[in-house]
């Protein structure tokens, strides 16, 4: 393959490799046919294909081309099921042979960093492991029927207000722990072909042409050699953007910008040989996306629509099911009183770029009906109009019709409109007539479910507290009303672990005062405290925490080990089902760091499972944990360090559900130390060997001194922090004749590293 590149980047013409930087129309790149260089066809494909009608329109509005609709990023992100993750891939691979489609657009990886995020539907998580390791196995799913990845968006596209033309602000160290280390995971364990820029400036560079993003940290730092194109009308200046690394610009044709390349090339202001790397990543693209891999033949329709089913069944969380209101026992209810537009019509995706034309659709009432059998009395009403109206007539029939009913269940959640690319949530409160409609019939019908549907968190305040059970069905596709179905009568038990935090209230969220940019700028200002981070640090107590699920049955967790093994350690424990149901539990591992100088999180996920266990079987979990779980990066030395010291390892069943926890001290290598002319003196007496040195040279000072220096616990309380030429000043005075403080700082660092070898 590499020879046939070679060739063929020497047989191109340099209109023809400028050409090459450019897609042909909305969804194609361009072909060289007289080389045989055939186009490649991507399309939308977060939670699904959206392949349009025609490769010349966007199609955003109205139907496009029929294919399975699964759960929303932000759904599936709650399966925590990386196998799960697989499979859906897979399975749209091969989907998307049987459609023609070669590269798919997704999956979206960015973090939530507020709850107001328009797309936040795509995304998987608050958290970079947890998205990480569920994109990785996605794309490694994907990639392997022959059909590419886009893990879009890179990087720190958080918003959808004026996101052209604002600049993300972020310090280095929130850039790196939080908003890169999910891409840089899938990028490391997953190889994909393509990786999708932003829309947004990052600190002051638009992405699509930011050479530290693009250069220094991906290519350099992570050995990433595939294509990265832009997201569509990402591109501002071409030619810099050539030189940072940006390959193919969307959509196309993009005459004006090839004419610039050739003129570029011509006048010098971009080499050719810049070029022709930019052309020759293409070109590898076009050979694997050409190779035929996969069994298109072997899956239909069903076959996907009972995977999407499944997927839904393990992103939907049970948040509150107090006295056991859950499941519904069919063989000892008389009558259901089902209450929400949403259970005839509903809510399956968000809008936008992501929205696909699902195959068919499962109707939560229909399942309903149907698994509650001709014993069961179902009765239905609306309960809320199509729009913001408050309409009483509505909300008094459901109260009468839940007040004779056993039990009642209640369909709500964020409006279509509201969730969608191109603009940010305005609130995440359920609508006010769905609020009045959940509070009147909790006054007359103490057995209520309130089935909630959004793309991101919800506040539920004051109506959770007076609502026994509570399941989030998030926007899981188009098998979502039969999974649902089977969760509320306990024929699938509920496994979905919330992927984000549900905060009390919207001022609760660290972003809250800066959810959009001003002037052109949106300031990170809560830095690595995003979501439980922020929760955790605060002592501030979420509605519902990350990490949070319930189930029809319990676990046990015992017998945690941790050793060390050079640069890994090995963590195992027992998990046991101590219900009567069978049921998936998700194992999470949390590291807290006890002595790290810098500031870090309480505890950050490092590790998962979901594990499923039969009642009373257990089983032996493991993980093994890498240097780098246990690092920081660190923006002294610009490199992740992992310091030696105390952790604990956390393990519990949500961020704050912690069930067993075990402490560890961990011996990492040395970071070597440098020193400098301000290097503070506390620093100096952390290495033994500048110790030393310093010490022989306060020896040395006080000979000639009358206000002497030891080196004492109470010296080093008062003069720590305190640079050490500063205490030769203070203290030094009349020793320096000869040469300054300067030449002797000088001195002391050069002996430091001669003696270091």
């Amino acid at each position: 393959m590499k020879q046939t590149t070679d060739m063929l980047l020497q047989a191109l013409t340099l209109e023809e490799k400028a050409g090459l930087c450019a897609g042909l129309n909305m969804w194609m790149t361009k072909g060289v046919e007289r080389l045989g260089i055939p186009p490649i066809h991507m399309y939308d494909g977060t939670n699904g294909i959206r392949k349009t009608n025609s490769d010349d329109e966007i199609g955003i509005t109205g139907e496009n081309l029929p294919a399975t609709c699964y759960p929303t990023g932000s759904a599936i992100g709650s399966s925590w099921n990386t196998d799960l993750l697989h499979e859906v891939g897979v399975a749209l691979g091969i989907e998307g042979k049987q459609m023609n489609v070669e590269l798919l657009l997704g999956p979206g990886i960015n973090m939530k960093r507020t709850p107001l995020g328009g797309r936040n539907f795509e995304y998987y998580s608050e958290d970079p492991c947890l998205s990480g390791e569920l994109g990785a196995a996605f794309v490694n799913g994907l990639q392997s029927q022959g059909v590419g990845a886009s893990v879009k968006h890179f990087v720190c596209n958080n918003q959808e207000y004026e996101k052209l033309v604002t600049s993300s602000e972020v310090d280095e160290r929130t850039l790196r722990e939080i908003y890169l280390s999910a891409f840089e995971r899938i990028v490391k364990k997953a190889d994909p072909w393509t990786i999708m820029c932003s829309y947004n400036l990052l600190n002051g560079t638009y992405t699509s042409e930011n050479e530290h993003l693009l250069q220094d940290i991906l290519r350099e730092e992570w050995g990433y050699e595939g294509v990265v194109l832009s997201d569509w009308t990402a591109v501002n200046d071409r030619i810099r953007g050539l030189k940072a690394g940006l390959d193919i610009e969307m959509p196309g044709p993009a005459h004006y910008n090839t004419k610039a390349i050739i003129e570029a090339v011509g006048s010098g202001k971009l080499s050719e040989a810049d070029l022709d790397r930019v052309v020759y990543r293409i070109l590898e693209l076009v050979c694997k996306t050409t190779e035929q891999s996969g069994a298109a033949a072997e899956h239909g329709a069903k076959e996907f629509h009972e995977l999407a089913r499944r997927a839904a069944a393990e992103s939907i969380v049970l948040l509150k099911n107090d006295n056991q209101i859950l499941p519904i026992l069919a063989d000892k209810t008389s009558s259901i009183a089902v209450i929400g537009r949403f259970a005839k019509q509903p809510r399956i995706q968000g809008a936008g770029s992501a929205k696909v034309t699902p195959t068919q659709i499962d109707v939560p009432l229909e399942e309903i009906r149907a698994l509650a059998g001709a014993g069961v009395t179902l009765a239905y009403a609306d309960g809320y109009p199509q729009d913001d109206r408050l309409d009483d007539e509505l909300i008094e029939e459901s109260v009468r019709l839940a007040k004779r009913a056993d039990i009642a269940v209640v369909f709500v959640g964020q409006p279509e409109y509201a969730e969608s690319e191109m603009h940010d949530l305005e609130g995440i409160d359920l609508p006010p007539h769905q609020v009045k409609l959940i509070e009147r019939i909790c006054a007359v019908q103490p057995r209520c479910v309130v089935v909630t549907s959004s793309g991101a968190a919800l506040a539920m305040r004051p109506w959770a507290q007076h609502v026994p059970g509570i399941v989030h069905a998030w926007l899981t596709g188009q098998g979502g009303g039969r999974a649902l179905a089977d969760i509320l009568f306990g024929r699938v038990n509920p496994s979905g672990k919330l992927s984000e935090s549900f905060p009390v209230k919207l001022s609760d969220n660290p972003s809250h005062k800066r959810i959009r940019g001003e002037n052109g700028k949106l300031y990170y200002r809560e830095g690595l405290f995003v979501g439980y981070r922020y929760y955790d640090s605060k002592e501030i107590a979420p509605l519902f925490p990350f990490g949070h699920g319930l189930s029809y049955t319990t676990f046990a967790y015992s017998d945690l080990t941790a050793v060390q093994y050079g640069d890994q350690v090995a963590v195992s424990l027992r998990l046991t089902n101590t219900g009567t149901r069978p049921g998936k539990e998700v194992v999470q591992l949390y590291i807290h760091d006890e002595d790290c100088k810098w500031v870090r999180p309480e505890k950050e996920l490092k590790a998962f499972a979901k594990v499923e266990l039969q009642p009373g079987e257990s089983k032996d979990i493991r993980f093994v944990l890498e240097e780098r779980d246990f690092a920081y990066y660190n923006t002294k030395y610009n490199k992740w360090v992992a310091e030696t010291g105390y952790f604990q390892l956390v393990i519990g069943s949500s961020s704050r559900d912690i069930r067993i926890r075990e402490r560890i001290h961990c011996q990492f290598k040395s970071e070597e130390m440098t020193l400098h002319k301000f290097s503070l003196l506390s620093e100096w007496l952390s290495d033994p060997i500048a110790k030393s040195i310093l010490t022989d040279t306060l020896t040395e000072m006080n000979h000639h001194v009358v206000d002497q220096v030891e080196l004492s616990d109470e010296f080093v309380g008062f003069w720590g922090d305190f640079p050490t030429i500063k205490v030769f000043q203070m203290f030094g005075q009349p020793w320096f004749v000869d040469r300054s403080p300067d030449q002797l700082i000088d001195t002391l660092i050069a002996q430091f590293e001669s003696s270091r070898g």
